[in-house]
């Protein structure tokens, strides 16, 4: 489905340390109507910019608007956030990805880093709808840099907060409170979404403890319908695509040696500054 759409809102969240991160309200009715928790959309700020794939943090069918969450690093990205209430996007498709496996499975553990925490909260909401007794970890490097906190809270029935400083919460990673909570009880599942070497040492931690995980490797897409090939992972030795086949994945298949490698290809163009004023 595609759709040219319209922003209703536009909070600033972060806007701290050279941070700027902003939830948009986007009138997308299709999209509302059809979308599932871990899908995503891909959008167009303009024809001069780059397609951006950004996971559906809410939606509402009734009132068919969907709720997107950026976190502002490139061209297409800071170009986006130049955009007010009122304004269009030029193109906007969705809902895309496989949706999150979703069910009963009993006490869940949902970790998040960073913007990632945008992915994780519908996911903690989906498993507490469905049942679940849902623990959350979510991490940040400083107060000013954590996101979602009240809307994770209400959708979960503990929530640990740490900070690399320590500023709230326990200073220190996510990784060392997931450690503590399996050491100290038993869960089914642990879903983790965030910075790559959190996902991975999730992925290892939990492997040790023999606890079923779940990634989601959005991180990577870029075109994000399957035409690039620049997300490619490796699953137990079998190429796939986190766009098509994702985003969502066993943490403990994936050969995250190779997914680091493949990251760090983008690096020197996610780091170029671009003149917005000049547009």
């Amino acid at each position: 489905m595609v759709s040219f759409m319209k922003i209703l809102q536009k909070e600033i969240l972060v806007d701290a340390n050279g941070v700027r991160i902003i939830k948009f309200t986007i009138h997308a009715p299709s999209i509302a109507q059809k979308a599932q928790v871990g899908q995503f959309v891909v959008l167009m700020v303009s024809e001069v910019g780059e397609r951006i794939p950004l996971t559906i943090v809410e939606r509402d069918p009734t009132k068919g608007t969907i709720i997107l969450i950026v976190q502002e690093i490139g061209f297409s990205t800071k170009l986006l956030g130049k955009l007010n209430p009122g304004d269009s996007l030029y193109a906007l498709v969705g809902p895309l990805g496989h949706a999150t496996e979703m069910k009963n499975f009993g006490n869940v553990i949902v970790v998040g880093g960073g913007v990632g925490v945008a992915v994780m909260y519908p996911v903690a909401k989906a498993f507490q709808d469905a049942g679940n007794t849902v623990t959350a970890i979510i991490g940040a490097k400083s107060k000013d840099l954590l996101i979602l906190k009240n809307e994770v809270e209400a959708v979960s029935s503990t929530t640990h907060i740490t900070t690399d400083d320590g500023t709230v919460g326990r200073k220190g990673f996510v990784t060392e409170v997931l450690k503590d909570l399996l050491s100290t009880a038993h869960y089914n599942v642990v879903y983790a979404v965030g910075p790559i070497p959190m996902m991975k040492f999730v992925s290892r931690i939990t492997h040790e403890y023999g606890v079923k995980t779940i990634v989601s490797l959005n991180s990577l897409m870029i075109d994000g319908t399957g035409m690039c090939g620049g997300c490619r992972v490796s699953i137990n030795a079998t190429s796939k695509f986190t766009c098509v086949d994702g985003p969502e994945f066993d943490g403990h298949a994936v050969d995250w040696d190779m997914f680091e490698k493949r990251t760090n290809i983008y690096k020197s163009k996610e780091s170029h500054i671009c003149k917005l004023d000049t547009l």
